[in-house]
């Protein structure tokens, strides 16, 4: 089993191919076209970033681009909800202390 979901009463998931991306410099594999965060979770990642005040971890919550639990830096450029990121191919994903003002 690879962690992604594969029924949902009322929702359909439609993957791309398997392709390679990079987390913290390491290769993981996820599907093309789905959320970051989903590729990242299925792979056990289950800490996005940290917060701000408390270096408190923080994860994959409301997963609809409401909050800011998921923003990641992504090929260099932070602040990226990655609930709402689609994965492609090489992609280079980081974690993030709060909310960076690097853009």
């Amino acid at each position: 089993m690879d962690g992604y979901l594969k029924e949902h009463p009322i929702l359909e998931f439609k993957r791309g191919k398997k392709i390679k991306f990079f987390f913290e410099d390491r290769e993981i594999e996820g599907y093309e076209g789905l959320p970051i965060a989903a590729a990242l979770h299925a792979a056990g990642i289950k800490v996005l970033s940290f917060s701000e005040r408390y270096n408190r971890p923080r994860g994959f919550f409301c997963a609809v681009g409401k909050c800011s639990s998921c923003l990641m830096e992504v090929d260099g450029h932070s602040n990226v909800m990655v609930c709402m990121e689609l994965l492609k191919p090489g992609m280079k994903v980081r974690r993030q202390k709060g909310k960076s003002q690097k853009q």
